[in-house]
């Protein structure tokens, strides 16, 4: 089984073309694979397959390392569409890619940068089902009281406005507490930031994943949540392994520019192969 792996500001995935894998991708399977010691080692893996639709290059499905499929990646996105293009799955500057959270439309900006048109986010969502129009709302979570931003960007998001204590949290702490809150029943990515003009410094709790070093949809729940609170529409997100850039539209619309670039190639051993082919 062929794959490679590309990274993003830190954030690593394997990329699968689906008529390379020889079985189904069940969570067992992914878990393997993604496990830094009996496995490669990533963030996820992003599985590629041909779209029945011709409006579409390629459908991409996204597993985080505990074996759970996610809606939507940008930072997994971007480094899928860049596979696609050097891969030669077209040559187009601009197309669309079909994901279980929607299409999604990138422009190339270079080999190693895209934009991508992550659609209209929204304040209510089936992942806050209790929430206000507004998407406001406040849990517990640490032994303290947590004001936080819903907002659905194809995933959900819970964004906290932090202030001057953002680098002193303890994310491994408090991040799973507020994941497996009652209040999302689909769980929750976590956003912890601040905001200094035009730019917000941000850590990102990822659901099935935990902190991580960059999240293209976690960058663009903090941003959005800011926006709402007040800030331009045109952010710099500082995160751990990088910068992105995420412009909002008068209706919520969200473009997401950044980098992604490939790590190296692989093939799985036979013997790994058949080792993943008797797991469920």
């Amino acid at each position: 089984m062929r794959f490679e792996k590309w990274q993003a500001l830190g954030n690593d995935y394997l990329i699968v073309e689906a008529t390379a894998l020889p079985w189904e991708p069940t969570p067992e399977r992914i878990r393997r694979i993604c496990d830094p010691h009996f496995g490669v080692g990533s963030d996820g893996v992003l599985l590629l397959a041909p779209a029945e639709d011709p409006g579409y290059v390629a459908e991409l499905r996204i597993f985080n390392p505990d074996g759970s499929e996610a809606e939507l990646s940008g930072n997994g996105a971007r480094e899928a569409v860049l596979y696609l293009r050097r891969a030669g799955w077209t040559e187009a500057d601009e197309f669309t890619v079909l994901t279980k959270a929607g299409p999604i439309t990138p422009t190339i900006r270079s080999e190693r940068e895209a934009t991508l048109e992550l659609g209209r986010a929204s304040t209510t969502s089936a992942d806050f089902p209790s929430g206000p129009e507004d998407g406001r709302g406040e849990l517990e979570a640490g032994g303290r009281t947590w004001s936080f931003q819903h907002v659905s960007i194809g995933n959900p998001q819970c964004a906290i406005a932090v202030g001057g204590e953002l680098e002193r949290l303890d994310l491994a702490a408090i991040g799973p507490e507020i994941e497996h809150c009652e209040l999302f029943p689909n769980r929750t990515n976590v956003s912890f930031y601040s905001v200094d003009g035009d730019r917000i410094r941000a850590r990102v709790f990822e659901r099935g994943v935990g902190e991580t070093l960059s999240s293209g949809t976690g960058a663009c729940g903090a941003a959005l949540a800011a926006h709402l609170a007040g800030a331009d529409a045109e952010l710099t997100v500082v995160l751990d392994g990088g910068e992105l850039q995420v412009e909002i539209g008068s209706e919520l619309d969200v473009r997401l520019t950044g980098w992604a670039e490939p790590v190296y190639a692989g093939e799985l051993s036979p013997e790994m192969v058949r080792a993943l082919g008797t797991l469920g």
